[in-house]
């Protein structure tokens, strides 16, 4: 086990230890106690004693890919488990046990190529399971289908990985075309095939100055057969526009990788948010302002199509809210005096949407900036509930709100604008 204390060690090698696994470059001015990096059970064991013996909050990073790098906080032991990575895997019993610092790209890189076997990780390749999974995670294919401590290992259900059957179809549109596009796209989904990712994104493809509206498929099928019959209604309704488009184009959850981390890229500066917005509004009116004056080159605007597994009944889970339309803004930027510019598009962009949304995902927002639902009213007062009876005396950092207040009383899991 490693310690790096914030008092004696080396500045580098201290700040490398406090945010060099931080995947956003907008560094937060928060500063633990000390990093611990831990590299097994009795490694994270001894790190919480730490916290006790010197009266502090623990604080846990899995992949380092919070947006808001919930991590670092200030007065903090943050015990680290990025060299702290495990797999095994059953394959008979489809089967996994990983530790929470594994990413999809680690187990997914393992399951798919040794045993033909996948899990439906996050969609961008650095994402650790451990953030992914315990804040109700978003990943692969999720059209179809908390407690205070440190996790250190999942077990996982596996799926079979469709190599045949792993196709997609994209449309690329002028943005003159934005409302007829997005309006066919929200039209064929509800009664799409369910084992089809639909998603709307509006971007500036690269070497262009104009913005575009992407418009893709993928689905998993077991054969190539199958995913042509998954696709073609897509095929035979498109409106007429598209500046390149695709079908049934054979693709693979590695081609996918790369172009999220082509879409992510490292050693950049984000803002995220997002809203879950009311199933019956005009989501190509709501959004339009999002997806039509994105403020740098390498942002992009996503809506993601959730029905109908929007409309089930969620069980006992992290995410317990959704609608059928899913929408996030990731603002991507290189220089620090880009900070004020596109930080204030995104508020307001986020302040006018709002009104027109149930909620927000947990994964892509930051508590500090905005309040808003994260659960369903029930579920939020039973979580919090369980803090405040296992962890009474907050030892584990909770939810970091403006000025880290929020202890084990927890979010108010209200719009901040209904307040």
């Amino acid at each position: 086990m490693q310690i790096i204390w914030r008092k004696t060690a080396d500045g580098n090698t201290y700040e490398d230890a406090r945010v060099g696994r931080v995947f956003n470059h907008r560094r937060p001015q928060r500063y633990p106690l000390a990093v611990v990096k831990a590299s097994s059970q009795d490694d994270i064991v001894a790190a919480v004693k730490l916290a006790i013996e010197n009266n502090c909050r623990v604080a846990i990073r899995s992949g380092g890919h919070s947006w808001a790098a919930w991590s670092v906080r200030d007065n903090s032991i943050l015990i680290d488990l990025g060299n702290y990575k495990h797999l095994e895997v059953d394959a008979k019993r489809r089967i996994a046990w990983a530790t929470p610092s594994m990413t999809g790209k680690d187990i997914n890189g393992v399951l798919t190529k040794e045993y033909g076997l996948m899990f439906p990780g996050g969609h961008c390749p650095d994402v650790g399971i451990g953030g992914f999974l315990l804040q109700g995670g978003m990943g692969w294919n999720c059209r179809a289908s908390g407690f205070p401590g440190v996790v250190t290992r999942f077990h996982l259900d596996l799926v079979p990985y469709p190599k045949n059957g792993f196709r997609s179809s994209g449309f690329v549109y002028p943005i003159k075309h934005y409302h007829e596009a997005f309006r066919w796209v929200i039209s064929i989904t509800p009664d799409f095939d369910n084992d089809t990712e639909i998603a709307a994104v509006a971007q500036y493809p690269e070497g262009q100055d104009e913005i575009c509206l992407f418009i893709l498929f993928v689905t998993m099928k077991s054969s190539a057969e199958e995913a042509e019959k998954a696709l073609a209604p897509a095929q035979e309704t498109r409106p007429s526009g598209a500046i390149v488009e695709w079908f049934c184009q054979e693709d693979s959850l590695e081609n996918q990788y790369i172009n999220q981390a082509k879409a992510n890229p490292e050693r950049h500066r984000y803002c995220a948010d997002n809203a879950y917005i009311h199933d019956d509004a005009d989501v190509p009116a709501v959004l339009e302002e999002a997806f039509t004056t994105l403020p740098h080159k390498k942002s992009f605007a996503l809506w993601f199509g959730m029905n109908p597994c929007s409309r089930r009944k969620l069980p006992d889970m992290a995410l317990s809210m959704q609608s059928d339309h899913y929408f996030a803004l990731y603002t991507v930027w290189e220089d620090e005096k880009d900070d004020p510019r596109c930080q204030t598009w995104v508020q307001d962009i986020m302040r006018k949407v709002e009104r027109h949304s149930v909620g927000a995902y947990l994964g892509d927002s930051d508590f500090q900036v905005r309040k808003t639902r994260f659960w369903e009213d029930d579920n939020a007062q039973r979580l919090m509930e369980i803090r405040r009876k296992w962890d009474p005396t907050g030892r584990i950092c909770g939810y970091l709100d403006k000025g880290d207040v929020s202890g084990t009383q927890g979010l108010t899991n209200a719009h901040e604008w209904k307040l």
